[in-house]
């Protein structure tokens, strides 16, 4: 499993070096009312509250939203939805909500009785139960177990689904949490087990935010110990305060060997790791006598442990000591002892190809790439022999040859890493398509090497669907993929609606993803769902990220807009059927497309987005991206944040297409502000809009079905009003003052 970055907000490029033209600064705009940005604060609630009823009154009124929202919350509900399985201990854990159970249940079977039909499910927690028993809003956000027999637990609970969470110690044998267990109150935090009494933990130690980032990230890892006063913890590492963050990491492969890291994030995509050598000392200085810092590239991600030695993708190109140099984009390993020394080559990606996810069970690495955008996946299995060192663990000989087996997988699908087991060489994928709903498979349990073993029945009806790659061509002449879901037969005479997505950001790839509410809400009534690969994203490597970062992003708008004049030349739809969607980062390309292109566009979607660039760096967790945005203490990025800045090129005089806006109140990474003063914006300046802003559900959206649903179905009646010919006139649309 990989070890996870700092949170965030989904070919290689042929002709990158090309000039980016940006807009002028923009001019002054109003400012939105001061009150918008106190989150919680009753005059900004009463704004949220006196919006989200225009919205409702407006769209939960059309005689489509209540099927609309029967048909999500169907899905949201569905029996038929895959358990996806967790390896715990020695069996299958999986987490379940549903009608009965809208919070959840954590619940536990054996490896037997999960690969049957009717499996044998046992409940251990009952998050709906603890959360009426706590009087809290906990949504259950995972556990980090201790390895490798995890019987004992940190469930992490959040107030909400906010990324700051709770941790308690829970017994996964006896069902029960541990009486004067470890507890750690709500902190945006990370642990690692050290043993049965140690972690190792990084939070806001005092209440304080002392320790933390200026991203609002933990940089102080202590020791904690069972029964110590956590203010009597020792500190093991500290980082800067102008870091992302600095959490420990404890890595355990399958033969028990042990090793405690400290990752240090300087920005959002380099990582440093120091070998904790001693937690016997106070620490002092730079952490002398206790950290070991690796010298290893720092555009790199860790991904597990196999027999004691490290595996690594890499984000730029290296070259190790005394060897060739490894391509940017690779899968390696090192000896975390030495690891400049007998650097191994797992994998390079080809012209076409890009690694996606990474496992390490006990003796293999399981890997899933994209070749043109279309998932792949593989097993490497490592030549083990016993190292020559005395008392050295099981490994494996440098320039050994791995074994590589390529799985029979099906064609326009993705495929993703569930979950892979480090006591065994099983590994769960689930591979879907759009039209193809999920399938489970097991990896390395048995003699066939890999096996379906469940799919999820269809959703929706998919009988007459089809899917293609078509490819536009962006503003420097780049190729840039996208996929389209649409009817066999289709004649093409601009009359579709179409509805595109895409992500552009953070190495993030966007790829075929069954999603039965898009099915029954929008593909089951006539609509053509398109999501283009643009720049930005990992389909095609570190490259493809590269070319639209910082200052060369308005590569990644120009390739989005160049995917939708695409689809209108082709005669598939026009701009009067044609919307767009998009959340987090993919929320600020929709306000940009918004703001640069409001002509190309009858209908957009923006989700808990980014819209004020000028003020990101201070708003949540905004000063964690300035390695992706850029930062205005820099002047040439500062130039180009206020050339794209959606909010404040909201101008007077532009008919823009009008759009639903949403957000949560409780988002803790992006935050409501940027929603808020954008709406207020548009509010101004007598522009109709939509705007709905839950109250839970933190930047990942609602927590539960019934809410997934009402906001899902308010977004396919806007989307039909928009794209269908039948809008309502303005004078009904939720615009000036509430």
């Amino acid at each position: 499993m990989s070890v996870p970055r700092v949170v965030a907000l989904a070919v290689l490029a042929f002709q990158m070096t090309s000039v980016v033209t940006t807009r002028a600064a923009p001019a002054p705009a109003n400012e939105a009312p001061d009150y918008l940005s106190d989150i919680h604060g009753a005059e900004a609630l009463d704004w949220v509250m006196a919006h989200n009823r225009k919205t409702f009154d407006a769209l939960q009124s059309d005689p489509r939203y209540s099927g609309f929202y029967a048909d999500a919350l169907a899905v949201g509900q569905s029996q038929d939805r895959l358990a996806k399985p967790r390896f715990l201990g020695k069996n299958i854990w999986n987490f379940w909500q549903d009608e009965r159970h809208p919070r959840g249940i954590w619940r536990q079977t054996t490896l037997a009785s999960y690969r049957q039909q009717l499996t044998g499910w046992v409940t251990k927690l009952d998050v709906d139960a603890l959360a009426k028993q706590d009087h809290e809003n906990w949504v259950f956000k995972g556990a980090n177990c201790l390895e490798p027999k995890e019987r004992y637990c940190l469930v992490s609970l959040s107030d909400g689904g906010e990324d700051a969470d709770t941790l308690r110690e829970y017994d996964t044998q006896a069902g029960l949490f541990v009486l004067n267990g470890f507890a750690l109150p709500r902190s945006k935090q990370a642990v690692g087990w050290v043993n049965r009494d140690t972690l190792l933990v990084s939070r806001d130690w005092d209440g304080t935010g002392a320790t933390l980032t200026a991203s609002g990230y933990p940089f102080v890892v202590r020791r904690v110990i069972r029964g110590q006063p956590t203010d009597l913890a020792i500190e093991i590492a500290r980082g800067e305060k102008s870091d992302v963050s600095v959490d420990p990491v404890v890595l355990t492969d399958g033969d028990g060997t042990q090793l405690l890291l400290i990752h240090r994030e300087p920005t959002f995509f380099t990582s440093r790791f120091a070998v904790v050598e001693s937690m016997d000392i106070a620490f002092h200085g730079n952490g002398a006598g206790q950290l070991r810092w690796l010298t290893l590239p720092e555009h790199i991600e860790l991904h597990g442990m196999l027999h004691g030695r490290l595996i690594l993708s890499l984000n730029e190109a290296w070259t190790p000591s005394g060897s060739p140099q490894i391509p940017s984009g690779s899968l390696v390993s090192v000896d975390p002892h030495d690891p400049g020394r007998d650097a191994e080559i797992l994998y390079t990606p080809g012209r076409t190809e890009a690694l996606d996810e990474v496992a390490v069970t006990k003796d293999t690495v399981v890997v899933t790439y994209f070749d043109n955008v279309r998932g792949r996946a593989m097993v490497l299995r490592s030549p083990s022999v016993p190292r020559t060192a005395p008392g050295a663990a099981p490994g494996t000989t440098p320039g050994a040859t791995w074994s590589r087996v390529v799985l029979p997988l099906p064609d326009m699908s993705t495929v993703h890493i569930a979950d892979a087991d480090q006591n065994s060489d099983a590994a769960f994928l689930t591979v879907e398509g759009y039209i193809d709903p999920p399938q489970l498979w097991l990896v390395g349990a048995s003699p066939a090497g890999a096996e379906k073993i469940r799919q999820m029945p269809a959703q929706f009806d998919a009988s007459a669907l089809t899917v293609e790659q078509l490819w536009a061509t962006s503003s420097d002449g780049t190729r840039i993929p996208y996929f389209l879901v649409r009817p066999k037969g289709m004649v093409k005479d601009g009359s579709h609606p179409v509805l595109l997505t895409a992500y552009g950001g953070f190495q993030a790839s966007y790829t075929p993803t069954y999603a039965p509410e898009i099915g029954r809400l929008w593909l089951a009534h006539g609509g053509l769902y398109a999501v283009a690969n643009i720049r930005g994203g990992g389909e095609f490597g570190p490259a493809w990220h590269e070319a639209g970062r910082k200052t060369h992003r308005q590569r990644i708008y120009d390739d989005f807009a160049a995917a939708g004049r695409d689809l209108v030349a082709r005669g598939i739809t026009s701009v009067r059927h044609l919307g767009i969607r998009g959340r987090s980062n993919g929320g600020l390309l929709m306000g940009v497309e918004f703001t640069e292109h409001p002509e190309l566009w009858n209908a957009v979607v923006i989700g808990v987005p980014l819209l004020d660039m000028l003020h990101y760096e201070t708003m949540a967790a905004g000063a964690s991206w300035a390695d992706e945005y850029g930062s205005m203490s820099d002047p040439a990025e500062r130039h180009f944040l206020e050339s794209i800045s959606p909010l404040q090129h909201l101008k007077a005089g532009v008919h823009y297409p009008t759009p639903f806006i949403f957000t949560s109140t409780t988002d803790d990474r992006v935050g409501p502000v940027h929603a808020r003063r954008f709406a207020a914006r548009l509010e101004a300046l007598g522009a109709p809009f939509y705007y709905y802003e839950d109250t839970e559900g933190g930047h990942s959206g609602t927590v539960n079905a019934k809410e997934v649903a009402h906001e899902r179905a308010l977004e396919a009646v806007y989307l039909w009003r928009q794209l269908s010919g039948s809008d309502i006139s303005h004078e009904d649309l939720p615009s000036g003052k509430p």
